[in-house]
């Protein structure tokens, strides 16, 4: 087992220690993002996307790296139905090497017959949809519980431990501060904060500036990278005469402007002879962070996995980071 935040390669092989109560969760260094999967949001099309789909999954479990991250809000559920479909397709063997997160939206739990189930009935809801009996890591998908405290919610989350549901939990988009006070709440609880999804990539580095990353290797929760492709932006399929699609709001800066970054990646790309976009993951893990690049086929899953088994030097991080954005803060994303 081991803490990303080493000097060392991170192989294929390489286990990543999520805390939980009844002990840590060892999971792959690469986590495949799956709000594509049923997502309008991406064009889901279901008679094109569904075998690319499956392919991805079968490759990604071949290689021992089936770690796949969803929410109840992909698709209004219809991403937790997919690979609900994909689970119910393998030998109860074949499942114990898979790893699912997935999160709730915290939309504000009104005394209304709408808002009823609280973070427990939304978590069974999201199994029924999955088709397991407890998910590996439940999160929550940001701090937009106005209404609800950190600590309310820390107990909820409590409870889905305790009731058996999820092994371990996290949060998403969680200020320092907030996911601080997370932790410490979950630890009245006796339940540990395992990890903070949070938008990070050469395209947005303010969870180094602002001291999240910090705080959260100091506490050994584990930081997990989301859109760290800046949604297709530095995967070298795009360009300023080839913007990506409008919609990709996270890390929406002109194509023109990333031009002087996208060089030193595919410079450094063709040298290691891997794609431009495994440049940009490699690079966040030598940050110590997981990071979660989506897959809607087999040839992007690939890809993404070519991030493995090598280690950008210091020279090259620091030339990749003299052209790399600093990002903002939203309402969305605190962290």
């Amino acid at each position: 087992m081991a803490s990303l935040k080493v000097l060392s390669t991170i192989e294929t092989t390489t286990k990543i220690m999520l805390k939980g109560k009844a002990g840590d969760l060892a999971v792959p260094p690469v986590v495949c993002g799956t709000w594509a999967w049923g997502d309008r949001a991406w064009a889901f099309d279901e008679s094109r996307d569904l075998p690319g789909i499956q392919e991805t999954w079968n490759l990604l479990n071949s290689k021992g790296l089936g770690f796949y991250d969803t929410a109840e809000v992909y698709g209004m559920g219809a991403s937790e139905k997919i690979i609900g479909a994909q689970l119910a397709n393998m030998s109860e063997e074949e499942r114990k090497s898979v790893i699912i997160a997935t999160k709730w939206l915290p939309v504000p739990v009104l005394p209304t017959r709408w808002f009823p189930k609280g973070i427990v009935g939304c978590l069974k809801d999201s199994l029924n949809r999955l088709g397991v009996s407890q998910v590996d890591l439940y999160q929550v998908h940001g701090k937009v519980h106005l209404l609800t405290s950190i600590e309310t919610v820390a107990k909820g989350l409590a409870e889905c431990v305790k009731l058996g549901l999820t092994k371990t939990v996290g949060v998403s988009n969680y200020s320092k501060e907030d996911m601080i006070r997370m932790y410490d709440a979950l630890a009245k609880e006796g339940v540990p904060l395992a990890s903070n999804q949070i938008e990070y990539s050469l395209c947005r580095r303010l969870p180094e500036s602002n001291g999240l990353l910090e705080a959260c290797h100091a506490r050994n929760v584990v930081p997990l990278a989301y859109s760290p492709m800046a949604q297709g932006r530095l995967t070298g399929k795009y360009s300023a005469a080839n913007p990506p699609p409008s919609g990709r709001r996270f890390s929406n800066y002109p194509m023109e402007e990333l031009e002087p970054l996208l060089d030193v990646m595919r410079r450094i790309s063709k040298k290691r002879d891997v794609p431009v976009s495994a440049v940009g993951l490699n690079w966040i893990l030598c940050k110590g962070v997981i990071p979660l690049p989506g897959a809607r086929n087999a040839k992007q899953a690939e890809q993404n996995s070519k991030c493995l088994g090598w280690r950008l030097t210091e020279e090259e991080i620091a030339e990749l980071e003299q052209h790399s954005k600093e990002g903002s803060l939203s309402f969305w994303q605190k962290g």
